[in-house]
């Protein structure tokens, strides 16, 4: 069963072998799945629509709703189709592709979720310089590498697993395409893609994170300084939003990527990857939206007229702490 051609196929075992599981998990994920893209397409067409919210903070935000219907729709298809079917399999190039697209997604949010970080620093700690930071050309900057670097790096990933072999179970012990347990199943030395994937996992996930960290602490420096209690209020209500998505995200990818071998639980895996690749997107745009002022009634003014813009219109940036 040596794998030197694109026609073996996977088994996925997906994220329960529990059969009379199947219906409760089939119905659970396909409402989570139309939640999210309801969700994520609804913030996305908001941004877009709303003269008021073409701001650097909801610029960002919209690239954070297309990442996350990318992950969510490279994912939950394929698992409700195996779900419905008696023979959960997927072709050696699907799930090459499936790896390539998530692994693109997850460094592309993780990468964001680190500029809008930045952004809340501008905002909070340099309002008087913020246009002069969050240029509009520094937002375009900024959303060309974070979708440059999850292109280039699961490029790098993608390339190095298609040619390996696969000379024991084909079966997959996760419910999609990841990197780690194909790396797993294969019987060809894959020290080269380990080494690159630690790596990644340390620049991307630490370097976000260090940078995430350093930005908050300034913002609860300068909070800290402001004397009224109204002024605080209000300042801390800009960063809430992304402050409780990033305490979400990163708790969860963390855990999974940057943690010794041996804790290491599939089952307990399959679990915390559903809540950041499938459950938390469904929850980003709600947090958003209820946590928001400004997007709510935007919503409310999108949804009381049509989502079709005026001939002419375009998007430009207007760079306010907001």
């Amino acid at each position: 069963m040596k794998n030197q051609s694109m026609e073996i196929e996977f088994i996925l075992v997906g994220i329960s072998s529990l059969p009379e599981l199947r219906i409760f998990l089939l119905v659970s994920f396909l409402c989570i799945y139309v939640i999210s893209v309801m969700g994520n397409s609804l913030i996305f067409f908001t941004i877009y629509a709303s003269q008021q919210l073409h701001t650097p903070m909801y610029f960002l935000l919209g690239n954070l709703s297309v990442i996350d219907l990318l992950c969510t729709s490279t994912i939950v298809p394929k698992m409700l189709a195996n779900l419905l079917s008696q023979r959960a399999a997927i072709s050696f190039a699907a799930c090459m592709a499936q790896m390539y697209i998530f692994t693109w997604a997850l460094v592309s949010e993780t990468v964001l979720l680190a500029f809008m970080a930045f952004d809340r620093y501008a905002a909070i700690c340099h309002p008087l310089h913020y246009p002069m930071i969050m240029s509009s050309h520094v937002c375009i900057g900024m959303a060309g590498t974070i979708w440059v670097i999850g292109i280039s790096n699961s490029a790098v990933h993608t390339s190095l697993a298609v040619p390996l072999s696969f000379c024991k179970s084909l079966a997959i012990d996760h419910f999609f395409c990841e990197l780690p347990p194909i790396l797993k199943l294969s019987c060809s030395d894959t020290h080269l893609n380990e080494a690159l994937a630690f790596c990644a996992d340390v620049i991307f996930g630490m370097g976000s994170c260090s940078l995430i960290l350093v930005s908050y602490a300034c913002i609860i420096r300068t909070i800290l300084r402001i004397r009224s209690s109204e002024g605080k209020k209000k300042a801390f209500s800009t960063c809430s939003s992304h402050l409780t998505v990033v305490s979400l995200y990163y708790s969860t990818v963390i855990y999974t990527y940057i943690r010794p071998t041996s804790n290491l639980s599939l089952e307990r895996d399959k679990i915390i990857t559903a809540l950041y690749s499938v459950i938390i997107p469904m929850f980003n745009p709600i947090i958003y939206s209820f946590r928001n002022r400004e997007v709510k009634g935007a919503l409310q003014k999108l949804l009381g007229r049509t989502l079709f813009l005026p001939p002419g219109r375009t998007f430009s940036l207007k760079n306010h702490p907001s």
